[in-house]
């Protein structure tokens, strides 16, 4: 199965976009990370969930190299996140 790459920055895009697949048959989703795995990229990750229905697939990806050079990014080394933040 395939997942959907989804780029938007705003939970409100990343829902419409997630919608969109869902209506293409898609139930994969990969959230593409643009703040290290902290709050903004948890906020997407939330509104993709919600939008994709609780029988999806939805994880988040970011740069393990951004993460690591966070403090408090124990999951950086992963990679992706999944959506109830266990690896």
């Amino acid at each position: 199965m395939t997942a959907a790459y989804i780029t938007s920055r705003k939970p409100a895009d990343v829902a419409r976009e997630v919608e969109l697949c869902v209506r293409q048959g898609c139930r994969a989703f990969v959230v593409a990370g643009i703040d290290c795995g902290h709050m903004l990229d948890l906020e997407r990750l939330g509104a993709a969930r919600y939008a994709a229905g609780i029988q999806a697939q939805v994880v988040l990806e970011f740069e393990p190299e951004a993460a690591q050079s966070s403090p408090g990014s124990g999951a950086a080394a992963a990679g992706v996140v999944s959506s109830t933040g266990a690896r």
